[in-house]
């Protein structure tokens, strides 16, 4: 295909899938997606490697180039794998409830997945699953109160996104974090509360001293979901 920038191969989802061959294993993108998905479940993203796959398929390495060019069609591949159980949600009734419906999904997916969250908020996630989520989340949006035309709906996506980003990469990291140290975050309260409680007994900072004291304490499925809600209040309110 012909670009401003060159030639470049038609995307991976345009490319029919190679004729099959006379070999003992069947592949499909759809099943180097799959094998892939899995080591990265195990072994995270730096684990996994075209050699790795092949041999979970049981084919030799050069196999897999007829299917992907390189190591970005592959992750192409496995982000919209991950994308299409996000898009299962669908068109629910109201707007808000297919938002929610869809971040709530997109959180139980990159917990399954911890490497999905490491591919979010780089370059744009252009497979038809992924855009079926994104159609998804635009036309929701588009019918809220207070979003009144295309500038207001790209705030709205914009404000979404980037709080599903770091909301996601910060619950993931904290995981990470308690099973590389075997220190959980009740722990390591334990450990820095003492420091804390001298900290806040100088008086220098009251308003951190109400949210330790007063603010409430939630799980992390209760926090995303009450910090979404206020997001999708600030975002819709007229006059936002």
């Amino acid at each position: 295909m012909d670009t401003p920038y060159g030639s470049v191969p038609l995307p991976v989802w345009e490319r029919p899938e190679p004729q099959p061959r006379a070999a003992s294993v069947a592949l499909s993108r759809a099943k180097i997606a799959a094998a892939a998905i899995r080591i990265a479940d195990a072994d995270g993203l730096d684990g996994l490697s075209v050699r790795k796959i092949a041999k979970e398929l049981g084919v030799g390495p050069m196999r897999l180039y007829d299917y992907v060019i390189n190591r970005s069609e592959l992750l192409d591949l496995m982000v919209d794998t991950v994308y299409a159980r996000i898009a299962e949600v669908g068109q629910h009734p109201g707007w808000r409830d297919t938002v929610l419906a869809v971040a709530h999904r997109t959180r139980a997916a990159a917990l399954e997945h911890e490497w999905f969250v490491d591919l979010l908020g780089a370059r744009p996630h252009l497979g038809p699953h992924a855009l079926a989520v994104g159609e998804a989340n635009a036309a929701a949006l588009s019918q809220a109160p207070g979003v009144r035309g295309v500038d207001d709906l790209q705030r709205a996506l914009g404000v979404l996104n980037a709080f599903l980003v770091g909301a996601l990469r910060r619950e993931i990291t904290e995981r990470r974090t308690a099973r590389s140290t075997g220190t959980d975050v009740s722990a390591w309260q334990a450990a820095h509360g003492p420091y804390l409680t001298r900290m806040l007994a100088t008086g220098r900072y009251p308003t951190v001293a109400r949210l330790v004291v007063d603010g409430a304490h939630l799980d992390a499925e209760e926090t995303f979901h009450r910090n979404l809600a206020a997001i999708l209040d600030g975002i819709t309110a007229p006059g936002s």
